[in-house]
């Protein structure tokens, strides 16, 4: 691995309105360009628009599909990477040339390469399905990067397998906090509206369990324990009816943060992800340390399997 500068961006997405969206992508892709970032990731499906999908119609849902590599989308990813010398990766509804669609994020390198990750764990639509592969490749920049979606990061395997396949650094988009859960719950829109007259209080909100202190339960522990550099990017603001926390922010190897957000609007975090480090960690040792003999049982079915939609209904986080 190479020593690279890095940047992680939440923004808040205007539902369906791929061009806006779009633009604020290219905003915030200059701007990391003037700080010299190399590798820069943006939310689960900032491009399409989240939440409201789960009202639409699988037409209306067809329609804002595109295909990767050859929608308009990811074709605009491709430009801006030749044109500033970065790796982009953005999430948007992927229109598979079976006519599947996914939950996908496609990431565009400047050499014209591209990739792109299927999120494994996906519920926003019944019509929207999961994907069944890790991606996991090598950028222009000296690096092995991995994605995950989102839920995806919640399941430890998923994590430690991007680190077994060699990922320097993961990709985390998401579009998380003030959900609709057990773990988090959700935070009163009035707080959003009124963030430039009352910051504190939305800001507490994001810090709180429904946001950042959520996170710290688990975040940390996935880069630290796997040896990666972690990027965290978010959803910030309305998304459907629900306020995403933001909370962008990057990790080191030892998961420790080494920048973060929890301002209340569009906003991006750099950093340089130090190569010493990740060939320090203790995440990486421990890896090595591994006895896979004794594994058997992580790839035995329990019986107690469901899908992530079943899961997800019955705490009422997602309409049936």
């Amino acid at each position: 691995m190479k020593t690279i500068r890095a940047a992680a961006v939440q923004f808040e997405h205007a539902p369906g309105d791929k061009a806006a969206n779009l633009a604020k992508v290219e905003y915030f892709v200059g701007e990391a360009a003037a700080q010299g970032v190399k590798l820069i990731a943006f939310p689960e499906m900032c491009i399409t628009g989240y939440s409201h999908v789960r009202e639409l119609e699988q037409q209306d849902v067809m329609a804002l599909a595109e295909p990767v590599p050859d929608g308009a989308s990811t074709q605009s990813l491709l430009r801006l990477s030749r044109q500033y010398e970065m790796t982009i990766g953005a999430g948007l509804i992927e229109l598979a040339p079976d006519g599947r669609m996914y939950n996908a994020y496609p990431v565009a390198m400047p050499d014209g390469r591209w990739a792109c990750h299927r999120k494994l764990h996906c519920f926003v639509h019944p019509d929207v399905g999961s994907g069944n592969e890790y991606t996991v490749f090598d950028i222009p920049h000296g690096v092995r990067v991995g994605v995950l979606i989102c839920y995806d990061n919640n399941i430890g395997e998923n994590v430690r397998i991007n680190a077994l396949m060699g990922a320097d650094v993961l990709m985390a988009p998401h579009q998380t906090g003030g959900a609709r859960s057990p773990s988090m719950g959700l935070i009163d829109p009035e707080l959003w509206r009124k963030r430039e007259e009352a910051p504190e209080a939305i800001k507490a909100e994001f810090r709180g369990r429904k946001g950042r202190k959520w996170l710290m339960n688990w975040l940390p522990a996935r880069a630290h324990d796997n040896g990666l550099f972690y990027l965290f990017s978010n959803g910030v603001g309305m998304d459907g009816g629900e306020v995403r926390t933001g909370g962008a922010m990057i990790l080191d190897t030892n998961g420790d943060i080494l920048v973060e957000t929890w301002k209340p609007q569009a906003e991006m975090v750099v950093a340089a992800l130090d190569a010493a480090l990740r060939e320090r960690s203790q995440g990486q040792r421990w890896i090595k340390a591994r006895r896979p003999d004794l594994y058997g049982l992580l790839v035995e079915p329990t019986g107690e399997e469901e899908s992530i939609r079943k899961i997800k209904e019955r705490y009422g986080e997602v309409p049936s």
